[in-house]
């Protein structure tokens, strides 16, 4: 899932950017959820607090904390540097002023719905070369694990439980849903175990071991796709 933010005192133009991402991620199938600010202070509080933005459109002529200020904020102050931003300006001559926060494009008002499509196609671009680790919910906090790290999930009625070598840690969702985006490496012995492959130390065709020792059962219904995908391995 995409986290996408926009930051504009003018009300139709966060309408409108709202909109039109929206109809993007729906008409290319991409999970992604929006969030809106009137005012840089009230972004700059939500990431202050921990709240995490992947694609974010900031107005450069905010009142009170300028959106130059407010990315200097997430840039320096935060030391954020993978948050793609994108400016928004009804002035071209701002373009010069902007290298030192690092933004991904400058986009001049009236904004057409192409720029809005070119500017999300190439953020999601740069963002997808670093998609290597899981993120998951839990309340109203984000969290991100690297796959690699991740030994496997196990589903427990509406709980999922992420096992790896340091701990556990649990969020709600369906395992079906998870195990289908997840990398190759991961592969669905049971309706309540998906297991890293880079884990299995041992392979029987009714049950995987595990390198801490953990045996986990494979279902009848998975066996002959476990079988080709552990083999092919040579697990």
């Amino acid at each position: 899932m995409y986290h996408i933010g926009i930051c504009d005192d003018g009300k139709n133009i966060c309408a409108f950017l709202e909109e039109e991402i929206l109809r993007y991620t729906e008409e290319n199938g991409i999970l992604a959820e929006v969030k809106v600010w009137y005012t840089g202070e009230g972004l700059c509080d939500y990431l202050r607090q921990g709240g995490h933005i992947d694609i974010l459109f900031l107005d450069i002529e905010l009142e009170a904390l300028s959106g130059l200020e407010a990315g200097d904020f997430i840039r320096n102050g935060l030391e954020e540097r993978c948050m793609q931003i994108i400016y928004i300006s009804g002035n071209a001559s701002y373009a010069h002023k902007l290298f030192q926060t690092q933004p991904m494009d400058f986009l001049v008002k009236p904004i057409g719905r192409d720029r809005v499509d070119e500017t999300l196609s190439l953020a999601m671009k740069i963002l997808g070369k670093n998609t290597n680790k899981f993120e998951f919910q839990c309340g109203r906090d984000y969290y991100y694990l690297p796959f690699g790290e991740i030994m496997y999930f196990v589903s427990e009625g509406r709980k999922i439980r992420i096992i790896t070598p340091g701990g556990e840690r649990e969020f709600y969702g369906k395992l079906m849903d998870v195990t289908k985006g997840l990398p190759p490496e991961f592969v669905a012995i049971h309706k309540s175990y998906t297991v890293n492959r880079e884990y299995i130390l041992r392979y029987t065709y009714e049950s995987v071991e595990l390198t801490d020792g953990t045996e986990l059962t494979i279902s009848k219904a998975n066996r002959k796709l476990v079988r080709e995908k552990i083999l092919d391995e040579g697990v």
